[in-house]
C-alpha cells in the first residue's frame, strides 16, 4: 500500500484564541494522541504538534484520496475535544499534501509560519513533538525523514538570514508591552508559572533590568530554579494571591485546563492597590485569565491574540528578509527530492484561500 503524506493545520491566523484553546492537547496526552491518530483506518504514521498558537497532526495514509484522510483527522480532533457544534463549525484548517505538507513544516520549523516572524521557540517545540511521537513509535520511515530534513532547514534560515532579528518570541512581545507601559526598573514582575515560556519571559525582563521578578509554580522546586537562576524570589503556589497587590504587572503561563485569575480576585487585589494600574499579560492555551478582569477599573488585559498588534511591528523589520528564507526553503524542497505539484504554481504567489472557501471547515493551502 503506498503512502500518502498529509498534514491538517490549525492555527492563530484561522482561529480565535476562545476556540484555539478547546484543542489545546495537555503535554501528557499528546503521545496517547499520536497513538489514536495511528489507529484510524488507513493510517501508518502519525505526529501532533501543540503549542499555544498552532494545533497540527502529520500523518501517512494509504487513501487514494487525501481528502479522507483530512476529513479523518478533523473527526479525531472534534470526537476528541467533545466539541459542540458551534464550536466545530467555527474551525477553519489548512489541509496539506505531498511536497505542500514538506513546505508548511519547513515555514514552520524556521519561524515563518508564527504570530512573532522568526520565532526561536517554535524549533525546540517540534523537537519535543517528533521526539515524543518517535518514542510512541508512531513515527516510521517517512515521517523521520521529514521531520529530520525539517531541523536541518530550520538551522540553515537561522543560520544564513537575519529572520531572528528583534523579538522573536510571544514572551519577548509579551516584555515588550510591559516595557511600554512600565519602567521596568522600578516595577515589580509576577510570572505565574515556570515552564519554556516564564523562562523567555523572566531572561528578557532580566535583560532589560527589570527590578524585582517573583516566581510561582505549582511544582515550588522549579519556581526556585528559575527565581534563582534570573536572582528573583519563589513563592508557594497556594500563596502568590496574597502578593498580588503588590505587583505591578503579571504575566500568567501555566498548563491549566481552566481559568486561575478570576474578576473577584483582581477586583479584590485593585481595592487594596488603591485602583492603581495593574497590567495583566495571559500568554496560555487555554487561557489563565477570565476575559471578564478586562473590565475591571485600572486593569488592562492582554491575552495571546491581542500580542498579534505588538508582534505585527517586529514583523515589519524582518520582512525583507522573509524572500531569502522561502528561496532556501524552496532549494532546500529541491534538494531533498520533493516532487513538484501544481500546487506550487499557486505557492509562487503565496495568496492563502479566504475562510469563504473553506468547505466543512477544511481550507488548501
Amino acid at each position: 500500500m503506498s503512502r500518502h503524506l498529509v498534514s491538517l493545520s490549525l492555527n492563530y491566523r484561522t482561529t480565535p484564541v476562545e476556540v484555539r484553546e478547546r484543542l489545546a492537547f495537555a503535554g501528557n496526552k499528546v503521545a496517547l494522541a499520536t497513538q489514536e491518530i495511528r489507529a484510524l483506518p488507513g493510517f501508518e504514521e502519525s505526529l501532533v504538534l501543540s503549542t499555544c498558537n498552532r494545533v497540527e497532526l502529520y500523518a501517512t495514509h494509504g487513501h487514494e484520496d487525501s481528502r479522507k484522510g483530512h476529513a479523518m483527522m478533523r473527526d479525531y480532533l472534534v470526537h476528541h475535544f467533545k466539541l459542540q457544534p458551534e464550536h466545530a463549525e467555527a474551525l477553519v484548517f489548512h489541509q496539506h499534501v505531498s511536497t505542500e505538507t514538506a513546505r508548511h513544516l519547513f515555514r514552520v520549523v524556521s519561524g515563518l509560519d508564527s504570530m512573532v516572524l522568526g520565532e526561536t521557540e517554535i524549533f525546540g517545540q517540534v523537537k519535543a513533538a517528533y521526539k515524543l511521537a518517535l518514542e510512541a513509535g508512531t513515527t516510521g520511515r517517512t515521517l523521520n525523514k521529514l521531520f529530520q530534513q525539517a531541523f536541518t532547514v530550520g538551522k540553515k534560515v537561522r543560520n544564513d538570514t537575519l529572520i531572528q532579528r528583534g523579538s522573536t518570541s510571544v514572551g519577548s512581545v509579551a516584555v515588550d508591552l510591559a516595557e511600554k507601559v512600565h519602567d521596568l526598573k522600578n516595577c515589580r514582575v509576577m510570572l505565574v508559572g515556570a515552564g519554556e515560556m516564564s523562562r523567555t519571559c523572566a531572561q528578557s525582563l532580566l535583560s532589560r533590568g527589570a527590578r524585582s521578578i517573583i516566581v510561582s509554580n505549582r511544582s515550588y522546586d522549579r519556581a526556585v530554579e528559575l527565581a534563582t537562576e534570573m536572582k528573583g524570589s519563589a513563592l508557594k503556589f497556594d500563596e502568590w494571591e496574597s502578593v498580588l497587590h503588590e505587583v505591578d504587572v503579571i504575566i500568567s503561563s501555566t498548563s491549566a485546563p481552566h481559568f486561575i485569575i478570576k474578576p473577584d480576585l483582581v477586583h479584590h487585589v485593585m481595592r487594596k492597590r488603591r485602583w492603581e494600574p495593574l497590567l495583566v499579560i495571559d500568554i496560555a492555551v487555554p487561557r489563565d485569565v477570565d476575559p471578564a478582569v478586562n473590565d475591571i477599573e485600572g486593569v488592562y488585559l492582554y491575552d495571546i491574540d491581542a500580542l498579534q498588534a505588538i508582534a505585527d511591528d517586529s514583523r515589519r523589520e524582518r520582512e525583507r528578509q522573509l524572500a531569502l528564507c522561502e528561496q532556501i526553503i524552496e532549494e532546500q524542497l529541491e534538494k531533498f527530492g520533493f516532487p513538484k505539484s501544481p500546487a506550487d504554481a499557486l505557492h509562487a504567489r503565496r495568496r492563502r484561500p479566504p475562510e469563504a472557501d473553506a468547505q466543512s471547515g477544511l481550507v488548501p493551502s
